[in-house]
């Protein structure tokens, strides 16, 4: 199937998700199925919610009933309210096992906390990723993009998301945490483990799961030792180590191990997914290529419009404190509330024509994917400047990142990202 069949057999698809979405009852509308991510299909999901109820409730899914809020302005304000809806105990839509309460099922970290636990947590490793200090990692980001575009073949099919968007986003995991890095791969396949729901090909179940997040936890309470002992420096588990606040984590190690993987997590799954997301973006939008080739100074505004287009996080969720009403909905406390970050990014309102892809546009920077308020994202600055780079370098070297086959997309409602990707690159 050549590139041409290839985006019109998913336009097709998404087509007739539209029709089949517009013929079902509102209230069995249910975005959060999985097989709509991994089919690409769960845009014309949001399209009807933003349209006919932007704020909805599916009383049953796999994950239990939960609330919908699909418009930009909604998720923005719900958002900055955590008073009323927490970002505790959970900012995923799954709960656990039933019958199933041990600490590896839901662990704790920061992004799950709320002031004045998170405030005190999340300014611990701040530094390691503060504009300052990400300024000085840019000549190491631009020599690494450098030597993995060369070591990469020309004319001959590869997959993008294991030679480029993988390599790139381990090798800087394992700088911020100053990670042996001949063991780098490591960190990705924690990340994926992490996310993971047994029989979607990362994990097969919960036990696997639990063994493989032990060696994650092992591997990172005998480093703790070390940097504890040693000097405070710049990397992510020193900060802990030696922040008065985290200073005695490793008596919590499921604590720390919720903070290293939620780390792990934001500097692997939104980074490379943006990446390949990229590269597929520019292979849809043909005109978007040739508009970037003839003024390459659109490559930072095109990395938030890649950002915005891709979604790395679908959304983020939050849970009602006490009963409250928004938006003339009546919320009941303990009730599950999910700000799709996806359908935000796409609201009409906001984004006009959100669905493609321009490079230029005007509000790019407005995307919603790295959260707003309290919880904005730490690493924003970093994944910023790894895609600028990597772009800025394929630019150098390459005339085209050619798609040549189908994506493979995971099976997640949560990390909307890439398994696989064939490219063929052109020289420049």
């Amino acid at each position: 199937m050549g590139l041409a069949e290839i985006f019109e057999s998913h336009a097709s698809a998404v087509n007739q998700a539209r029709q089949q979405v517009e013929e079902k009852p509102l209230a069995t509308l249910n975005p959060a199925d999985r097989d709509l991510f991994l089919t690409d299909t769960v845009l014309p999901y949001f399209e009807r919610l933003r349209r006919e109820a932007p704020i909805h409730y599916c009383p049953d899914s796999e994950f239990g009933p939960y609330w919908s809020i699909t418009r930009f302005d909604d998720i923005k304000a719900i958002e900055l309210d955590w008073e009323h809806f927490s970002s505790e105990p959970n900012i995923v839509l799954f709960d656990g096992i039933e019958g199933r309460s041990d600490e590896m099922m839901d662990l704790s970290s920061f992004i799950n906390m709320d002031p004045p636990r998170h405030t005190v947590q999340r300014k611990a490793v701040r530094p390691s990723v503060s504009p300052n200090q990400v300024r000085q990692m840019e000549d190491l980001i631009r020599q690494r993009a450098g030597a993995v575009l060369d070591s990469l073949p020309i004319g001959r099919e590869f997959d993008w998301v294991d030679r480029v968007s993988i390599e790139l986003t381990t090798q800087m995991l394992a700088t911020l945490f100053r990670f042996p890095f001949e063991d780098r791969r490591k960190l990705t396949r924690w990340s994926d483990v992490t996310t993971a729901v047994p029989g979607d090909g990362i994990i097969d179940s919960w036990e696997q799961r639990e063994a493989e997040l032990t060696e994650c936890l092992n591997t990172f309470l005998a480093i703790w030792d070390d940097r504890a002992a040693a000097a405070p420096d710049f990397d992510l588990l020193s900060m802990l180590a030696h922040a008065p606040a985290t200073a005695d984590m490793n008596t919590r190690p499921y604590e720390l191990l919720g903070n290293i993987v939620l780390l792990i997590v934001g500097g692997n799954d939104t980074t490379r997914n943006s990446m390949t997301g990229g590269v597929l973006a520019l292979n849809e939008y043909p005109a978007e290529y040739d508009k970037l080739r003839t003024n390459l100074d659109l490559i930072p505004n095109m990395v938030d419009e890649i950002i915005r287009w891709q979604t790395p996080l679908a959304y983020m969720r939050r849970t009602v404190t006490r009963d409250v009403e928004y938006g003339g909905a009546r919320f009941r406390q303990g009730e599950k509330v999910v700000l799709w970050y996806l359908s935000a990014n796409r609201d009409e309102a906001v984004f006009p024509d959100g669905n493609s892809f321009q490079i230029d546009r005007a509000n790019a920077r407005e995307q919603l994917s790295f959260g707003t308020g309290i919880h904005f994202c730490l690493g924003a600055h970093l994944g910023r400047l790894q895609l600028r780079v990597l772009w800025e370098e394929i630019m150098k070297r390459f005339s085209r990142v050619e798609v040549t086959g189908e994506p493979v997309r995971v099976r997640s409602n949560f990390v909307r990202g890439y398994s696989h990707l064939p490219v063929r690159l052109h020289a420049a």
